[in-house]
């Protein structure tokens, strides 16, 4: 091998490297490692961890993560300087592998069942431990200080501790991140992620069904992760623990959705919505802030964002069609899964070769126009709830009365599309209630009650919006082009739909909804379904499928309902 030297070695070693790098434990390094005080050192060391072998790297900077993960984890730096990494197997959250430990202080307020699955406490701390000892095996365990919840009076103290510098550097992005004076008085954190989850789960524990496990115990305000590296766990972990202690905890509503704010109006609009029904998309507004992309919390001062950072999907990312979100993807941001040209690392997100659901997280403030404190101070004038009809049959637009409004919340109808979860490979029609089922953690009926009692104190429009399928069902028809769900958007946010007259609305029957028959940009045609679809039999065959499918998916809250909002849903004469 050639030397810049020109002198022949045996021992390979790369030259012009500066000697920090080839001695990772100098004192260069060690000035980001370890650097906590007394009673947080004696935290770690009540808690398992060997602080004679393992060094912690706390809130470093992004840069040496950067460093960390080409190092160490085959992570690549992308044309545009986003980090690429890769989440090995799991390439989407695992629903099936979620517990919550059953202990007295949550265990009646939990909605048991299929989503919050029994854990019991001698389990959780087996796995605590399994999840401790891994990372003890580590030479570096990263450590990352932050916030959940904008507003000081709500916000929580978050801790992740974990072995890769991908996941560090997606909570850095996705958490609040911390001043330095507010890192330095941090203190006790009130939720700690242990994410070891390069570690399998031992199957023949009592409880596990599978090598992933990923688990929260209320009672401890912790949670663990094993056998999963998918970063996506432990931002849901955070939103699953908000979606619990706000209601009880401050009797504030927290929701599954993204926020814009109107500087001209002053208005604030709350978008509902699952994974790929376009709530990312559709916040990114140029002519709006941004107050967040996906979780907030409906407080009695206003509207507040729970992340620091956005997660958006990449699939068939471009320009031209989010303009905003492409141009984040730059230093600082993660690309997820995503596949890259190898000769000039250009990413390519029309490659679906690992997965559908390749992801980009990245910092707020990389929106030029996010809203930052990310919060406002006024009450939705607008709530738009979105949903991606894989059969064609609802409107692109339709004006809800309040008790519609809660039917729809509740039922949460859409369609799960390719890769937001493992197995998913075509969409598949989907009732997720309070659009959040994956995530929800009280009774359905607690949050839409909140959320009908907001509604009606801030007199808020509510609209059902539907970027699936127009013209025909999945398989004939098409999606619902943007522009024109953009157009429908601006008309809601402009006040010109609220502003028709009745006479320029017509019902849809069998759902019972208002729709608009005109708004500017937007062919006539399209708002009908009943015009856009060319087989008139095969429509209205959808339509009584759907309605049968609405009502038999609504049939187990309604004991819980008021009688006006159950005869809000469709009715099949």
């Amino acid at each position: 091998m050639y030397t810049p030297h020109g002198t022949h070695h045996s021992h390979y070693q790369t030259p012009y490297v500066t000697p920090y790098i080839l001695n990772p434990a100098s004192a260069v390094h060690d000035q980001f490692e370890n650097n906590f005080m007394g009673k947080e050192i004696e935290y770690f060391s009540e808690a398992g961890f060997d602080m004679s072998k393992i060094h912690i790297r706390r809130n470093a900077p992004v840069a040496q993560l950067y460093e960390d993960a080409v190092r160490n984890e085959g992570a690549i730096i992308s044309s545009t300087g986003a980090l690429i990494n890769f989440s090995g197997k799991k390439t989407g959250r695992s629903p099936k592998d979620k517990r919550i430990v059953f202990e007295e202080t949550s265990k009646d307020e939990i909605w048991w069942g299929p989503v919050n699955i029994k854990m019991d406490e001698h389990t959780f701390e087996i796995n605590r431990e399994r999840a401790i000892d891994y990372l003890n095996t580590r030479d570096l365990v990263y450590v990352f200080d932050g916030y959940a919840g904008w507003d000081p009076k709500y916000r929580i103290k978050v801790r992740v501790i974990c072995a890769r510098a991908y996941h560090a550097l997606f909570m850095n992005n996705m958490l609040i991140r911390p001043t330095e004076a507010e890192l330095q008085d941090f203190g006790e954190p009130d939720f700690i992620i242990y994410n070891a989850g390069q570690f399998p789960a031992n199957r023949f524990t009592a409880g596990m069904t599978s090598t992933t496990s990923v688990e929260i115990n209320f009672k401890r305000m912790e949670m663990v992760i094993l056998g999963t590296e998918y970063a996506g766990e432990m931002k849901k972990g955070v939103f699953s623990v908000m979606h619990y202690l706000m209601p009880v905890k401050f009797g504030q509503l927290s929701l599954h959705s993204s926020a814009n704010y109107g500087t001209e109006k002053e208005d604030v609009t709350l978008f509902f919505g699952l994974s790929g029904t376009g709530k990312t998309t559709l916040s990114a507004d140029p002519k709006r802030q941004l107050i967040g992309d996906d979780e907030h919390v409906w407080s009695d001062e206003g509207v507040f964002n729970i992340e620091g950072g956005c997660y958006a999907k990449c699939i068939n990312l471009s320009p031209e069609k989010e303009p905003e979100i492409h141009a984040a993807i730059r230093f600082g941001s993660i690309l997820e899964n995503v596949v890259y040209n190898p000769l000039n690392r250009i990413p390519d997100y029309d490659d679906v070769g690992i997965t559908e659901n390749t992801r980009c997280a990245y910092p707020i403030e990389y929106i030029p126009n996010a809203r930052i404190p990310c919060l406002a101070d006024k009450q939705p004038t607008n709530i738009i709830m979105l949903t991606c009809d894989a059969f064609g049959v609802l409107p692109p637009v339709s004006k809800l009365t309040p008790e519609q409004a809660s039917y729809h919340f509740l039922a949460g109808y859409t369609s799960k599309t390719p890769g937001t979860e493992d197995g998913v490979l075509e969409p598949i029609p989907t009732f997720s209630t309070c659009y959040s089922a994956p995530f929800i953690v009280l009774h359905p009926s607690r949050y839409a009650t909140m959320l009908a009692e907001r509604m009606r104190g801030a007199n808020a429009h509510c609209w059902l919006i539907n970027t699936g399928w127009v013209g025909g069902k999945y398989g004939s028809g098409s999606r619902c082009p943007l522009r024109y769900t953009r157009a429908i958007v601006d008309a809601i946010h402009n006040g010109s739909l609220a502003a028709l007259p009745e006479s320029d609305y017509e019902n849809f029957d069998v759902f019972g909804l208002s729709i608009p028959t005109k708004v500017d940009n937007v062919p006539s045609e399209v708002l009908d379904p009943r015009k856009a679809w060319p087989d008139k039999d095969a429509f209205n065959k959808e339509v009584k499928k759907l309605a049968g499918m609405f009502n038999r998916a609504f049939a187990v809250f309604e004991k819980q309902v008021d009688e006006k909002v159950r005869l809000a849903g469709p009715r099949i004469v």
